[in-house]
């Protein structure tokens, strides 16, 4: 099973910053839309497991972009996000499909737990330990332990996301291009050496103590994850 992945539509850009950086640090994807439009667009071309939705968006507003996503999809939870918090504007966005409405200001927390709670609602599997592995290296989905010869292995938040992305991919060249797009999101510059910094971080880790190395450099191409001789 892939990994929870949540969309914010937000034109706020300090708040949907803070979100994705809360939701990422809690172990979950996230990517964010900035207008009603792009969040349509977003929806249409991937599968979110939880969206969380402005009311007061440009383009197109949140109770529109409810209503058009709920035309397609039943189940997605929406969380309707707003500074608006009257019974009518809680009501019209109940009417246009939203499963929860959270008021402006908020306490991340707070939001943080209504998510969980819809998440174990419609994906009750997850309760399942879900893990990755490659030779003797196992990484646990449910808990981001991550084991290499009975050896716990301690791993930053972005490290664990780069070795998750590497170990969902094992066996194939990964470009420059996909892993900051997985793991910095698409609006990072994939100029920076960050992938560079962050590889290494993760090789000291997981390869420097162990055979056989895992993460090798494919020059000019990018990077595989594999137990056999590249």
């Amino acid at each position: 099973m892939d990994n929870i992945s949540i969309l914010i539509v937000e034109d706020e850009q300090r708040l949907a910053e803070v979100l994705k950086k809360q939701l990422e640090e809690c172990g979950y994807c996230s990517d964010v839309a900035y207008d009603g439009y792009i969040g349509k667009q977003m929806v249409e071309k991937q599968h979110y497991n939880l969206i969380i939705l402005d009311i007061n968006l440009p383009i197109i507003n949140g109770y529109d972009l409810c209503k058009e996503i709920r035309k397609t999809d039943s189940k997605t939870p929406i969380i309707m996000l707003t500074a608006y918090g009257t019974s009518d504007n809680k009501i019209a966005g109940f009417d246009a499909g939203a499963d929860d409405y959270v008021v402006k200001p908020f306490e991340l927390r707070e939001l943080v737990a209504r998510i969980n709670v819809f998440l174990r609602r419609s994906q009750p599997e997850r309760m399942k330990s879900e893990k990755l592995t490659i030779a003797d290296l196992e990484m646990d989905l449910d808990t981001k332990a991550v084991t290499r010869g009975n050896k716990r292995i301690e791993l930053t938040a972005k490290e664990s996301l780069l070795l998750e992305t590497f170990l969902k991919n094992k066996y194939k060249l990964l470009s420059r291009e996909l892993i900051i797009e997985k793991v910095w999101g698409i609006d990072f510059d994939p100029n920076t050496n960050i992938i560079d910094v962050y590889v290494n971080y993760l090789r000291k880790k997981i390869d420097r103590d162990f055979e056989p190395k895992l993460i090798h450099t494919k020059y000019g191409f990018g990077f595989i994850c594999s137990d056999k001789e590249i």
